[in-house]
């Protein structure tokens, strides 16, 4: 699981300021896109020097509990764009990550 845990920071890492990246969108780029739970589990070890925040739900909703509302300002100060319901404009703020 070690492994699939650096493949979810390496991406993460390569995720540009003001854009966002949804937890399925990370598990495809891996090559497991039925794992879009296990690259959660992923973020909630995630190392504090990787842009945790830009880590959304596919529908743009930003979630984290207790840190969702942080996780939004820290997005807000990226000038991500959210939409009226409070959600991120994934259309325009998705990153478009591959891998080499």
């Amino acid at each position: 699981m070690a492994s699939f845990y650096k493949q979810v920071y390496d991406i993460l890492a390569l995720v540009p300021e003001g854009k966002v990246i949804s937890y399925g969108q990370i598990a495809c780029i891996i090559g497991k896109p039925q794992s879009a739970r296990v690259v959660g589990w992923a973020m909630k070890r995630c190392p504090e020097n990787l842009p945790w925040h830009r880590v959304v739900m596919a529908d743009g909703s930003v979630v984290g509990g207790e840190f969702a509302q942080m996780r939004r300002s820290m997005l807000e100060k990226e000038n991500v764009i959210f939409l009226k319901d409070g959600r991120v404009d994934m259309q325009k703020c998705r990153a478009e990550i591959a891998l080499p």
